[in-house]
């Protein structure tokens, strides 16, 4: 019995270290366990991480005011306490406004990893993706006077800035910048990382059995880099998405779509651009139809399912902030 429990291990430790090489070589990449390569990941040479930033921009990314309705904040539809999503399959906005084009909310974890923002990669960056979602009408709905308005009212947001920016002028623009410094730091290392690092004990060895095949069925030719995923890709390559029916999304001008991360994939449900796949094992098997062209059994997404709970990471400690009490000259809600 002794023996046969040496072997197996022996044979585990044997795969191990070839696969961290197959994975490597496929473009998978660990998120940096030093702290002064992972800042050089995501900083932003025009807009350095400091923690008076964050901390300002933490308090922005939960504000509801800075709503039209007073009422929705970036928080609401990504969520930090789920895995960065909302649950629903279309994001719902101002006056209980489902997205009109059926686009489910991507995670805001690891986005800064991401070539590409929105599910039609029109953004960059994401500075430039958090000016969207506030003036969107079916979401925050909100002017970028309204913004200004908003945090230019209350003194103690206006003391924060200073202290952040110095004598800078306060600005739709910078408060968007100020939001996305904080999202910079919403990064999730996790025993996958761990395990591409060097460390074989970090997956199990039905997760190392789960990488394997999710390398060798090409699953990777999307889903890779340090986010597995976020560069832009055809979509349905060798046949149609069964469900492209709900909603009217076609991707860009290309007919390409932001590719999703799987970090944290298994908190992240519904799946897909418009949400209508509900399970992980759907979503695998459904993958690789359209995109690979091949069968994915069952016994072989329970495996790449079981790889995808090593995706889970470790969330940043947020402690929700105490926000600046609102002035005479706040603006009000407005519902309409």
């Amino acid at each position: 019995m002794k023996i046969a429990i040496l072997s197996t291990v022996t044979a585990v430790a044997l795969m191990a270290t070839p696969l961290i090489q197959d994975a490597k070589n496929a473009g998978l990449l660990p998120i940096p366990a030093d702290k002064k390569e992972l800042n050089k990941l995501i900083d932003n040479p025009k807009n350095p991480i400091t923690k008076e930033k964050v901390e300002l921009g933490k308090k922005l990314f939960f504000d509801t005011r800075l709503s039209k309705s007073g009422l929705i904040s970036c928080n609401t539809c990504h969520n930090l306490a789920t895995g960065g999503v909302d649950g629903v399959s279309a994001a719902i906005g101002h006056k209980w406004t489902a997205n009109p084009h059926h686009l489910n909310s991507p995670t805001v974890y690891n986005a800064v990893f991401f070539s590409s923002q929105f599910w039609d990669g029109r953004s960059p960056d994401v500075e430039n993706q958090a000016q969207g979602p506030i003036q969107a009408a079916p979401e925050m709905a909100a002017t970028p006077e309204h913004i200004v308005a908003v945090v230019t009212s209350m003194p103690a947001y206006v003391k924060e800035f200073k202290k952040a920016y110095g004598d800078k002028k306060i600005t739709f623009e910078l408060v968007a910048d100020t939001i996305a410094t904080f999202e910079r730091t919403l990064v999730t290392p996790a025993p996958y990382d761990k395990f591409l690092a060097g460390n074989e004990k970090a997956l199990s060895k039905t997760q190392q059995r789960g990488l394997k095949t999710f390398i060798d069925k090409g699953c990777t030719t999307c889903h890779t880099g340090i986010a597995l995923g976020g560069e832009m890709q055809m979509f349905g390559v060798v046949a149609p998405y069964k469900y492209a029916h709900i909603g009217d999304f076609k991707g860009n001008k290309d007919g390409m779509v932001k590719v999703p991360t799987l970090r944290n994939i298994t908190e992240t449900a519904p799946y897909f651009h418009n949400g209508a796949v509900a399970t992980l094992k759907e979503a695998i098997q459904e993958m690789g139809r359209i995109q690979l062209g091949v069968e994915i059994t069952d016994k072989e997404a329970a495996d790449i399912q079981a790889f995808f709970k090593s995706l889970d990471g470790k969330k940043p400690a947020i402690t929700y902030p105490q926000l600046p009490a609102c002035t005479d000259t706040t603006p009000k809600p407005d519902m309409n």
